[in-house]
């Protein structure tokens, strides 16, 4: 099996089988693993009404944060890579071809899928907002502790092998394992010798109104991150 594609979901009830039918038609052998956090708007229900050989549904008995889900479906993962996809339309499944190209050269350790190098490839700019303020600020913290010049590190797609990911004993539960991750694939390149790259992809952001759940607090637990895995191993 090619990719293994997992997509948290909490309270998605208007987007989660758009995304999964997006999924689904990609030209590729994966697998799809949903995990849902405890749903309350009915996304619990719809998820389970899914059917498909290559697709499997967890069902979290309370709500354990994104980033627990996201652990969840990388232990249980059986593909020879992995990728994170949201449950909503910000992120187009298309562009996951592209990133599976990058992810399969020898000197690649990982790749992220970079909102900015999209939209520069579109000669615009992503919509100005206290999300992308933030991104940026945190963007500009990791460039400073791990001296490397990504430009998007809060992008959900973060592509790696398998075996990889689930060999950098994650810790973190909510919004910041994002962080985590970019931190650890960072360190362990430089170990090995190799590189994470980005490619562009395209986005669709939406407001807290629309559904988005970051909130400021979530910064700050991804600027921790940032800081203690830069100096703990």
């Amino acid at each position: 099996m090619t990719l293994s594609i997992i997509i948290p979901v909490y309270n998605e009830r208007e987007t989660i089988l758009t995304v999964v039918q997006r999924v689904q038609q990609l030209p590729i052998d994966k697998e799809i693993i949903i995990i849902d956090n405890c749903s309350t708007d009915g996304t619990r229900e719809l998820v389970q009404e899914l059917e498909g050989n290559n697709l499997r549904v967890i069902l979290q008995p309370r709500n354990l944060n994104k980033g627990n889900s996201v652990k969840k479906g990388i232990q249980v993962a059986r593909g020879q890579y992995l990728v994170i996809q949201d449950a909503d339309l910000e992120y187009n499944p298309q562009d996951l071809m592209t990133l599976l190209q990058a992810v399969q050269q020898p000197q690649v350790a990982a790749v992220l899928g970079s909102r900015i190098l999209g939209a520069r490839r579109q000669g615009q700019a992503l919509p100005g907002s206290v999300y992308s303020w933030g991104r940026q600020a945190l963007t500009c913290l990791y460039r400073l502790l791990y001296q490397s010049q990504l430009t998007d590190i809060a992008t959900c797609y973060k592509m790696a092998p398998t075996r990889l990911l689930q060999s950098l004993n994650l810790r973190c539960n909510g919004f910041d394992l994002d962080f985590e991750l970019v931190a650890k694939l960072t360190k362990l390149a430089k170990r090995q010798g190799r590189e994470v790259v980005e490619v562009p992809i395209s986005y669709e952001p939406r407001t807290a109104r629309e559904g988005k759940k970051l909130r400021w607090w979530d910064g700050l637990a991804a600027a921790w991150a940032l800081v203690k895995y830069r100096f703990v191993d």
